[in-house]
């Protein structure tokens, strides 16, 4: 029995999943790699013209800031409306939970059902979770609309997630014109190194593996600095 018990523990204890709903992850993983490739890109683009150390390191800072404030303005607006989308659709279900409850309680009887559990034992679950309009709410929310209502993503954090992290990525290619760089491949160099680390980074939260994640997002990257830097050559040319 102890033996059975301690297992119990351990299974318990082991057993746990990583925050996949809290709203910071993609944006923050989103926002790091838009910062790299598209600073990067801007900065080749403009280094293939043939300007100025000034002019780079100019773009790169307006980069950073432009794209920063942009990511989180579309981060935020977009998580609040999704935010607002499902609390109106929590609405119609708790209007809907109130004027008809017995049909609610069939609905969710039938969900069971479905799933395989006897008609008998789900008429019973279904009443005995009806009872409690709260918690009768978020068993329709989860079966019905794929949402917790008690773990929503917050705007905020979606936006700081993004504003911060696409920051911290779009200054790594401006960086060493910053400590006295004056040619271009230094700024590549950390940006490639920085694009490998946080594909690799990535993995460790995606159970994918480290060398492949940081690899794609290196050849991504490379293939958008290089694209970019032909066309300012082209660009720079022509003008």
């Amino acid at each position: 029995m102890d033996n059975e018990a301690s297992l119990h523990g351990a299974h318990r204890d082991n057993h746990t999943h990583r925050d996949v709903n809290g709203g910071w992850l993609r944006p923050a993983v989103f926002g790091a790699m838009d910062g790299l490739v598209s600073n990067l890109a801007l900065m080749t683009g403009v280094a293939g013209g043939a300007v100025d150390r000034q002019t780079i390191v100019i773009t790169g800072l307006a980069g950073l800031a432009a794209g920063a404030f942009s990511m989180a303005a579309g981060e935020y607006t977009s998580v609040a409306s999704q935010r607002e989308l499902v609390q109106a659709e929590l609405d119609v279900e708790r209007r809907e939970l109130r004027k008809h409850p017995k049909d609610e309680m069939a609905e969710l009887a039938e969900l069971y059902v479905s799933r395989g559990v006897e008609p008998d034992l789900a008429r019973q679950v279904a009443e005995q979770l009806s009872r409690d309009p709260e918690l009768a709410l978020e068993i329709h929310a989860r079966e019905e609309l794929g949402v917790d209502p008690d773990d929503l993503p917050s705007p905020m954090v979606a936006a700081v997630s993004s504003f911060g992290c696409f920051a911290l990525g779009a200054l790594l290619p401006v960086l060493p014109y910053l400590i006295g760089a004056t040619v271009l491949w230094p700024a590549v160099l950390v940006a490639l190194v920085g694009l490998f680390a946080c594909g690799a980074l990535v993995a460790r939260v995606t159970a994918r593996s480290w060398w492949y994640s940081g690899l794609r997002q290196l050849v991504l990257g490379g293939t958008a600095a290089a694209l970019t830097y032909g066309l300012g050559t082209l660009f720079g040319a022509a003008v």
